[in-house]
């Protein structure tokens, strides 16, 4: 597999040093993580505060900021096409019911231009007076002014009977004026013609009433009953014909959004059909919108990793030196934070965070509680910087009785975070609050939960609590910051069997949003032999650490689309093909199992 050019990084007189080929961190002024009674000797950037929303600037990515992928529905764009009589009117009135449209039918807007007396109604009358059509530019310029009105573009519009050309409907085409939808009523033409030559109209109430199907409702009503003058069999035999060839003229224009319904059935039933096409082209609408809006989402974020490319630092150096400075933390922290805002703003919602560098590595004798409390705060902040209410959540004690307890990592940790320095703008108790794990600290007002450590202890398990709360927040982001959901003995002190394996894959649904792991010799913590690592939605990427006489540096061997198992990281440090076998033994057998 092909390496990345950039190879090797040079050293830099403060005694940093960084490789990678990703996005680099900024840095600013700091202030000091504060206790009541006791100071952390760790810091961080004022950048990471609640800044005022009239002021606000960000170094990090200038305009871009977490948002939800929630998209508003856009109004319904619908057609409507139909014989005479084909039920194609009453289809339009419930639509409108239910839906809510404009109804913009040809015939009432020539009415009502003409009755107004409007340019194009005195024009429209002298065609009419003179027995032609009217002109196609005229209509379509009716049409048009329609539906740019407010109350159409807002609550979407059933444009019912039109086009009935080829020529107007390319009109509509060169104007933009696209339906979501085409919607077409066949029904047969000899129930046609039975239900145009059964009509009957009353011209008192303009009501239409049919001698068989629709008998109108007493004598007198039916006394004054009179035919319309195209309801005969001969005119509405020519109609279906005109009709039928307008219809094959403008169905190449609409053939990919056209749905025919067989409109020869009970009106109900018609319409649940129409009604059922109508609500899933809403929601195809809304997830397309939502798909551009994650594709645009990645295209800027795309951007500007790729502008920021060169100027990135990479990966610090000298991370086995205690305590570690404050520009690596600092590093750190931002590396972080923006591949969990690349990762919530395309979408995700399942997200986790492993980071095992000294200062955060449990198993170490240098784990320090305030660089993990430090590492919640900058992301708690930037998010409600954004406007979004962030849930800081620390697991509960576990157990009962005299087994009650909670991991010695997480002794403390509820104090130390409500104790914090949370800036100055009042963040902690407005936009971020402090709850435990479970369904019952998932408030409505919640936009994104941040999960401290969760882990399992002997002899409990925080998986069901978990799953109860990231049930709960729905398609909220949940962000587990070093996990460790791996199953522990039970309380007598053998493996925990009952719903092993669903817990297992429920913890495995995390995915994960940023990775970075040192590498050593196998049971030792010393030298550091590289590093592995991984920023959403990048590849990992495999460095060796070499010293030099300048000093030390890191040489990128290889890149993964899925994490390495030790065999595959062994096989890289032994500078082996991916394709060829590995040995079953040899030198760099220090990685195995680390993974």
């Amino acid at each position: 597999m092909a390496l990345p050019n950039s190879a090797t990084i040079t050293h830099h007189n403060n005694g940093s040093l960084y490789a990678s080929p990703l996005t680099p961190p900024t840095l600013s002024h700091s202030s000091s993580l504060r206790l009541s009674n006791c100071r952390f000797s760790c810091s961080l950037h004022d950048h990471y505060r609640l800044r005022s929303r009239s002021s606000r600037s960000s170094p990090r990515f200038k305009g871009l900021r977490v948002r939800s992928c929630s998209v508003a529905r856009e109004p319904l764009k619908v057609m409507i096409s139909g014989a005479p009589a084909s039920g194609k009117g009453t289809q339009c009135e419930l639509i409108v019911q239910k839906f809510g449209l404009v109804h913009v039918s040809t015939g009432d807007l020539l009415r009502a231009e003409v009755s107004s007396g409007t340019e194009i109604g005195n024009k429209t009358k002298e065609f009419m007076n003179a027995g032609q059509l009217v002109p196609d530019e005229i209509v379509t310029a009716m049409v048009t002014s329609r539906l740019s009105r407010q109350d159409a573009k807002e609550k979407g519009w059933l444009l019912d009977g039109y086009p009935r050309t080829s020529s107007q409907a390319e009109s509509l085409e060169r104007l933009n004026i696209r339906p979501y939808i085409y919607i077409v009523l066949e029904v047969p033409d000899e129930i046609l013609i039975d239900r145009c030559v059964g009509r009957r109209l009353d011209p008192v109430t303009g009501k239409i009433y049919h001698i068989k199907n629709f008998p109108p409702e007493t004598e007198e009503i039916k006394a004054r009953l009179i035919t319309r003058p195209d309801d005969t069999e001969e005119k509405v035999k020519f109609r279906l014909k005109t009709y039928k060839q307008n219809a094959e003229a403008i169905s190449s224009t609409y053939m990919d959004i056209m749905k025919k319904l067989d409109g020869n059935r009970q009106k109900d039933i018609v319409f649940e059909e129409v009604s059922s096409l109508l609500v899933q082209t809403e929601e195809s609408k809304v997830e397309m919108a939502k798909l551009e809006k994650l594709k645009a989402a990645s295209d800027v974020l795309s951007k500007v990793a790729s502008s920021r490319q060169d100027n990135w630092r990479g990966i610090p150096t000298r991370l086995n030196n205690i305590p570690h400075s404050r520009e690596i933390r600092n590093y750190f922290y931002d590396d972080i934070l923006q591949a969990t805002e690349r990762a919530i703003t395309n979408g995700r919602t399942r997200l986790k965070v492993e980071i095992n560098i000294p200062e955060l590595n449990p198993e170490m004798d240098v784990y320090r509680i305030g660089t993990l409390m430090e590492l919640v705060r900058v992301l708690a902040l930037s998010f409600a910087d954004d406007g979004k209410r962030v849930k800081v959540c620390v697991q509960g004690s576990m157990g009962e009785g005299a087994l009650a307890g909670m991991p010695l990592q997480l002794a403390g940790t509820r104090k130390i975070l409500e104790f914090m320095d949370w800036g100055d703008h009042g963040a902690l108790g407005t936009f971020i609050s402090i709850g435990s794990i479970g369904a019952n600290d998932v408030d409505e007002q919640d936009d994104v939960f941040i999960l401290v450590a969760p882990q399992n202890a002997v002899g409990n398990c925080i998986i069901d609590d978990l799953r109860a709360m990231t049930d709960a927040a729905g398609s909220r982001p949940v962000v587990l910051v070093n996990p460790r959901l791996k199953d522990l003995p039970g309380s007598s002190g053998i493996m925990q069997t009952m719903g092993r394996d669903k817990r297992l894959e429920y913890a495995a649904s995390f995915e994960n949003c940023y990775f970075f792991r040192l590498l050593y010799y196998a049971g030792t913590q010393y030298p550091i032999m590289g590093a592995l690592r991984m920023s959403y939605p990048y590849r990992y990427e495999l460095y060796k650490r070499v010293d030099e006489p300048s000093g030390e540096k890191y040489v990128i061997l290889a890149t993964f689309t899925e994490k390495p198992n030790g065999e595959q990281i062994n096989d890289a440090f032994e500078g082996k093909s991916r394709k060829q076998e590995r040995k079953t033994s040899g030198f760099w057998g220090f990685l195995s199992g680390i993974l």
